[in-house]
């Protein structure tokens, strides 16, 4: 019996159908999981760094279609003193991923691949019975995150969405806020992605200089300015919504006691990436790619209603100048927190119309995970988020217990994609939102971040 199969078939037990989306208890303990990378791109070299720290995961293939890649994903293998995987790819070929899936002795594959590979890549892993830690965006299209749920509870091989911000540590200690009853009923969240992604969606091609060193893009490009930019071309939506809704579905128990029943987009003109291109001094108006009609709205505002009343909106701002921030926002009867000025207001504790600074109350809840973790954490990726996620991801899947951001957050996460850019289309249009539990939302109880293990 290979290894993959002996490990599902001794957790069959604790799996009752494969639509409750239960995944297959590996139960391993003490043991030593062996993973493959998909994608060694600079997201993935900085996935290394949480992966490479345990003593409890050995990296034994990695796969990237750029020679480029695998041999800076080596590098930072080497210095961290860890055994060389065997590599795939390197030579442009797209289907290199293939042989690495075939592989008989993977316990779980990263995928940290441009976006449109995640949901075939997933799949075939899933089907390979290959637990998957998937980078945000499971999908393109709306049918693509059927198609993946569906493989997902068919086969009940463990999937995760590696959205990382949901560890956050400000977040994670508004999480305790909200659990605690502090704002009250909720009522109202904002967030989303504000952030000037202009320089990553044009550069020189030069490694040594990824950022904000050009004007151009995909063959000419480097890294995410390779396949990146063509969305921003072809596509009119919230492309990358889960950073900002990862943490209000957690807030407001998303797939457990509520679910996301409407939702519609508006997008504003688009002028931010040709402005870009006309005054950077490698464009300029006569360069070639100042002729090119951007789809995408400088700014994408979204809007959801949730079952149990609470409205959401999540805003994507990439394409003009800014400083970085995700925008949150947690309001309820009793008070608010938001992120960008660190502040909150608490009826009958903050004195009347002032915000007070939040420290005081993310030192008073901050999670049992960073008090636990911190140290370990530090170093990471984002601020220590990429070390939480990748964590979570492995501890669960050695427990054989569910994965604490599953196949339903990832699927209707992604799916506000697709949704939005219909929205847009069908003139600003409000959609019902799918219910991928298909009614089991109300059943589920709430799972993530519960206590200090992961």
């Amino acid at each position: 019996m290979k290894r993959r199969e002996f490990l599902l078939s001794t957790a069959a037990a604790g799996i009752t159908t494969a639509a409750t989306t239960l995944t297959p208890a590996f139960a391993k303990p003490g043991s030593m999981l062996r993973i493959g990378m998909i994608g060694t791109g600079l997201r993935g070299q900085s996935q290394l760094g949480p992966l490479l720290s345990r003593d409890d995961v050995e990296l034994v293939a990695i796969c990237d279609t750029q020679r480029v890649m695998l041999d800076m994903a080596q590098a930072i293998i080497a210095k961290a003193g860890r055994r060389k995987p065997k590599e795939y790819g390197g030579n442009g070929d797209p289907n290199a991923w293939k042989k690495l899936l075939g592989r008989t002795d993977l316990d779980a594959v990263f995928i940290v691949t441009p976006w449109e590979w995640h949901a075939p890549m997933a799949i075939a892993a899933m089907e390979a019975k290959i637990a998957v830690g998937c980078e945000v965006v499971a999908g393109i299209t709306l049918q693509d995150h059927w198609d993946v749920l569906r493989v997902q509870q068919r086969t009940g091989t463990p999937y995760m969405l590696l959205e990382n911000v949901c560890y956050r540590r400000d977040v994670l200690a508004a999480l305790q806020m909200v659990r605690a009853g502090l704002f009250g009923e909720l009522i109202h969240l904002q967030a989303g992605y504000q952030h000037d992604l202009r320089g990553v969606r044009f550069n020189s091609g030069n490694p040594a200089e990824p950022y904000d060193s050009g004007v151009e893009f995909g063959a000419k490009g480097f890294s995410e300015a390779q396949w990146r930019t063509q969305h921003a071309i072809d596509r009119n939506g919230d492309l990358y919504p889960s950073h900002g809704i990862g943490p209000c579905a957690m807030y407001t128990n998303i797939h457990r006691g509520n679910r996301f029943t409407h939702i519609n987009s508006f997008a504003s003109k688009a002028r931010g990436l040709h402005d870009y291109i006309v005054k950077h001094p490698k464009g300029g108006p006569d360069h070639p790619n100042a002729r090119i009609q951007f789809k995408l709205g400088d700014l994408i505002t979204t809007t959801l209603r949730c079952e149990n009343g609470e409205t959401i909106i999540l805003q994507l701002d990439t394409c003009l100048p800014r400083p970085y921030s995700l925008g949150f926002r947690v309001q309820g009867t009793d008070g608010l927190w938001m992120d960008l000025n660190k502040s909150v207001h608490i009826e009958g504790r903050s004195e009347k119309h002032r915000w007070q600074d939040a420290q005081a109350y993310y030192d008073e809840y901050d999670h049992p995970l960073w008090r636990k973790y911190a140290q370990r954490a530090a170093g990471a990726g984002h601020g220590g988020m990429d070390w939480f996620v990748v964590h979570a991801f492995i501890e669960a899947l050695k427990a054989g217990e569910p994965m604490p951001i599953d196949i339903y957050d990832a699927v209707a996460w992604s799916a506000i994609t697709p949704l939005s850019e219909q929205s847009i289309a069908e003139g600003y249009k409000t959609l019902d939102f799918p219910d991928f539990t298909e009614g089991r939302w109300k059943d589920r109880a709430p799972i993530f971040a519960l206590n200090d293990r992961y």
